[in-house]
């Protein structure tokens, strides 16, 4: 242990947040020599466990699926506190204590990785029917649905819509997609790229209804804005997360999504507070803008950064990690790496009507972002070349039989 780390033994780390987030940064500490308190608090009854699987072997009810998707993490071994079933409900910065259902917990510093919500269709919180896919509970209900093959219609052509709608074609369920824009993944991919990807809906046997608003749901079935009627058994909502702020409204700042406003550190405005995960935006020197991204690799990575902050490891890197995530669905491997928002160039490798294909994006002759579909050689090249910032040829980019690399003239 070094003299920075042994000057922060014995205080009391109090981390909010069970999720991959959270638990990481726990680890993190533990890892890197921090001897002092660690207590987690998780708003759900169960063991931490990871979010990726409750999509498809959970949702499948496949064998061990449940216990596949536990942290193989020995909190007790760790010297972790892990309080379960413990909502967080407040925080009171200035007496360093944080409120929650069984009372009050003092830190010294305080981890914010609650993660985020699933939105809602107004008017249906309390609807039988009525599912969204987020967390254990959510999968285990949605089983017996897959199970009997009942008729299903989905709210929103995102990720989650694509996914869920993958499981329950896989189990032969009908399904109807109702997606408000004109493509699926209207909010993450632009139009070019996206609409080839609802020709995979079609493929899979479901129906995607793009264009399409759903104005009620009733018993038995979804009532859309033009006066359509769907028949349902179930109702599946992936229309979006918010994060899970609530609790720390007032103490600390918070964007317009409702995350933690943290800096390059990941430290919140108030002082001993940290946030990470979904519930958190960062400064991207890389893309000159803050960004908020709500994906199993962004609380992965954002773990390291917060447990070298409270260990006073003042030479670690500001943070501002290569964006990354991936999706499985209708029998396709997609793999996402940087962000597009301020590209001025995109070029594909290969065509969209191929097996696998990739996207790249380019600003000022440099990749900033690629998509790629059954071609993980192209998002491990490209995300390398992501953040070395160096400089490509958009002839090379084009031609999928070449590998991406930096161009030869720098």
């Amino acid at each position: 242990m070094n003299e920075q780390t042994r000057g922060r033994a014995g205080r009391r780390v109090v981390i909010a947040g069970a999720g991959m987030a959270g638990v990481r940064t726990a680890v993190a500490l533990r890892e890197r020599g921090f001897d002092g308190t660690v207590t987690m608090i998780g708003a759900e009854p169960h063991p931490p466990y990871d979010r990726p699987p409750l999509s498809k072997a959970v949702l499948l009810g496949q064998a061990d699926a449940d216990r596949a998707a536990a942290f193989d993490v020995d909190f007790a071994g760790l010297g972790i506190d892990l309080r379960l079933d413990c909502a967080v409900t407040g925080v009171r910065t200035a007496d360093k204590e944080i409120d929650t259902a069984r009372g009050p917990v003092g830190y010294d510093v305080l981890v914010a990785a609650t993660g985020a919500h699933p939105v809602r269709l107004p008017g249906t919180e309390d609807s039988a029917g009525v599912h969204v896919l987020h967390d254990l509970d959510d999968a285990r209900r949605l089983r017996p649905v897959l199970e009997r093959k009942e008729s299903v219609v989905v709210a929103g052509a995102g990720w989650i819509g694509a996914e869920f709608t993958t499981a329950a074609r896989d189990a032969d369920c009908p399904v109807t997609v109702v997606e408000a824009a004109g493509r699926p993944l209207s909010g993450a991919l632009p139009e070019e790229v996206a609409r080839p990807m609802g020709a995979w809906y079609a493929e899979s046997g479901a129906t995607l209804l793009t264009g399409a608003r759903v104005d009620r749901v009733e018993p038995g079935a979804v009532l859309l804005a033009d006066g359509t009627r769907l028949e349902a058994d179930a109702v599946v909502v992936g229309i979006g997360a918010r994060p899970s702020t609530r609790w720390l409204a007032g103490a600390v700042d918070l964007g317009p999504h409702g995350e933690v406003l943290a800096d390059e550190r990941l430290r919140a405005s108030a002082p001993d507070v940290y946030a990470v995960g979904d519930c958190a935006s960062f400064p991207s020197a890389r893309y000159g803008e803050r960004l908020l991204v709500h994906h199993w690799d962004n609380a992965l990575q954002g773990a390291g950064t917060v447990a070298a902050g409270i260990l006073g490891e003042t030479a670690a890197a500001p943070y501002d990690p290569v964006p990354y995530f991936w999706s499985e669905q209708f029998g396709r491997f997609v793999q996402y790496a940087g962000h597009h928002a301020g590209a001025d160039t995109l070029l594909w490798r290969g065509e969209p009507a191929d097996p696998a294909w990739s996207v790249c994006w380019l600003r000022e002759g440099r990749l900033v972002a690629l998509l790629a579909v059954g071609r993980p050689r192209d998002l491990a090249q490209g995300r390398r070349l992501i953040a070395s910032g160096a400089l490509v040829d958009p002839d090379l980019i084009r031609d999928p039989a070449r590998p991406l690399k930096a161009s030869a003239a720098r």
